[in-house]
């Protein structure tokens, strides 16, 4: 038997009805194990977690819950050793400018994932047959992401939205939607009423992704990366015009990234070790040079670093290898990936 079902059958014992949703689901029909088991049921939150201290009573299983966001209907405990979120169905309103929901707990599995982000998240299951109103079976056999309902209304409700779609992208090979992609382009400045923070959490994601580059090209393609880190965004089509380089800047930096080891600092530096080469364009004899331009990104790591609210560890780590990225003693170099 699949190790899901062992869990669901597992979760099944503490509370009926309940429902394996979102991510998990996605990767059982995508064949894969979840990696997160996120399940969800009409109980209210004291009636979830008094059934999970019921359960530890009845199997002697060490089980106990633990308090995910228990005012936001989500508890989790041990299931077989893997950690379990079990959250009551819901609804969610958003007021004006503000990202944190009033929280609505409802009766119905179908109105609780009509308030999920993506098609492909937003897919129940349940004795082992699939809740899907919203047709993101359809949509994972087609590789697309697509938003619950209005895009337009999706990403007004929670910017960070856009993000996860790039993660998404890179995570599973998933093309977006064009509808989708289009409002992301509209709604891209919206994501400065985003905490840097949670902004950190998707791109770090993007970059260690075994392939950042479809996630990069959305941040680059929708305008994001405008409003993210700027300086990024000036090497698009930014033609370097040297006999060392075949790729205009931006393919050359995402060629860097997908070549470097899958290490979050090295992958940062690779993303910004050329963010100085517009600043320090130099024409001679019809070929450009980048003098400094090492020196000048250190500096601009440096900002970066703080405006994304870096430990004090990475921003020194990255920026050291920014700074030394075209010493032959460099670890960029020592993995060959200046050369692309």
């Amino acid at each position: 038997m699949k190790e899901y079902n062992v869990i669901y059958r597992e979760v099944k014992k503490i509370l009926s009805p309940v429902y394996l949703v979102g991510g998990s689901v996605r990767d059982i029909i995508l064949g894969r194990e979840p990696k997160d088991y996120d399940f969800c049921c009409p109980h209210n939150p004291d009636e979830i977690e008094d059934l999970i201290k019921k359960s530890l009573n009845e199997h002697c299983d060490h089980r106990k819950s633990y308090n995910v966001g228990k005012k936001f209907g989500t508890l989790g405990c041990k299931v077989l050793g893997h950690d379990v979120e079990i959250t009551t169905f819901r609804k969610e309103k958003y007021s004006h400018n503000n990202r944190k929901p009033e929280v609505e707990f409802v009766k119905d599995i179908t109105a609780d994932l009509s308030r999920r982000d993506f098609t492909i998240n937003a897919i129940a299951y349940r004795d082992g047959r699939f809740i899907d109103p919203h047709c993101g079976r359809m949509d994972i056999i087609s590789n697309k992401i697509k938003a619950v309902g209005e895009p337009k209304q999706r990403i007004k409700e929670d910017p960070l939205r856009m993000l996860r779609c790039a993660r998404f992208a890179s995570q599973l090979g998933f093309e977006v939607d064009q509808y989708l992609f289009g409002n992301i382009s509209k709604c891209a400045y919206k994501i400065l009423h985003i905490s840097k923070e949670r902004w950190m959490q998707e791109l770090d994601k993007i970059l260690l992704s075994d392939n950042p580059i479809p996630g990069l090209d959305i941040l680059m393609d929708t305008g994001l990366l405008k409003f993210i880190i700027p300086e990024l965004s000036l090497q698009k089509d930014y033609d370097q015009n040297n006999s060392h380089h075949k790729h205009d800047l931006w393919t050359h930096t995402k060629l860097t990234v997908d070549a470097t080891p899958p290490d979050i600092n090295m992958r940062w530096a690779a993303l910004l070790h050329d963010i100085a080469k517009p600043f320090t364009a130099f024409t001679k004899r019809r070929s450009t040079h980048y003098y400094y331009h090492d020196y000048l990104g250190g500096d601009i790591v440096e900002r970066i670093g703080r405006h994304l609210k870096w430990s004090n560890d990475r921003r020194m780590v990255v920026k050291d290898l920014v700074l030394n990225h075209l010493s032959v003693h460099s670890e960029l170099r020592q993995y060959d990936i200046s050369a692309h």
